[in-house]
């Protein structure tokens, strides 16, 4: 890809929108760590989850779906699921075997793809477990943020926020576990022409 292309492909709306979601995550930790501010961390961070969906809406819609944006979207969001799970767990504000749980799978599924691509075996695409499970998780983890914070109700956000967790952390990974059988068939598959 050229660099005019790079850039083409980068100044879209729907790419601007992934990049700012990326640029609240320093805002993010400010708040958690350095605000001691939970309540504050916990709305942003339910609002990012929530805007996850924007950037492919606007793609669609105005017709800028690009290369990029597709590798781009996906990386921020884990990048994003990465880094509020593990300040969470250094601030303690999710239990441990949650939290790690959650980051294994996401972990798992990345060096999954790498090897996918290393092999040129290509994307696999998202099944409906996996992305409803993520989905649930986007929104569970904010509500357990707001439940260790000080507001009123962060009790009723707490159980809200297990209520939501469990069961989508086990659709998550069975969502995961149905990933295994397609990599397998896809990296059995001869390779692709050219490659």
């Amino acid at each position: 890809m050229s660099a005019a292309s790079l850039r083409r492909q980068l100044w879209t709306v729907p790419n601007l929108v992934t990049i700012l979601r990326l640029a609240a995550l320093p805002i993010f930790c400010w708040l958690l760590f350095g605000l001691d501010d939970r309540a504050a961390a916990g709305i942003l961070l339910g609002a990012l989850g929530a805007s996850d969906f924007l950037d492919g809406y606007l793609a669609r819609r105005l017709g800028q779906a690009t290369d990029l944006g597709a590798v781009l979207d996906p990386v921020v969001d884990r990048f994003m699921f990465f880094a509020a799970v593990i300040a969470m767990l250094v601030n303690g504000d999710v239990a441990r075997w949650f939290g790690i749980t959650a980051l294994a799978r996401e972990f798992g599924l990345s060096v999954g793809t790498l090897i996918l691509a290393s092999k040129r075996v290509g994307w696999l695409g998202v099944n409906a477990w996996g992305k409803s499970g993520s989905f649930g998780l986007m929104f569970a983890f904010p509500m357990l943020l707001l439940g260790a914070s000080e507001i009123a109700g962060a009790g009723a956000w707490r159980i809200a926020g297990w209520v939501c967790g469990v069961p989508s952390l086990a659709v998550a990974w069975y969502g995961a576990w149905l990933y295994v059988p397609a990599a397998r068939a896809a990296l059995a598959a001869p390779p692709p022409a050219g490659s």
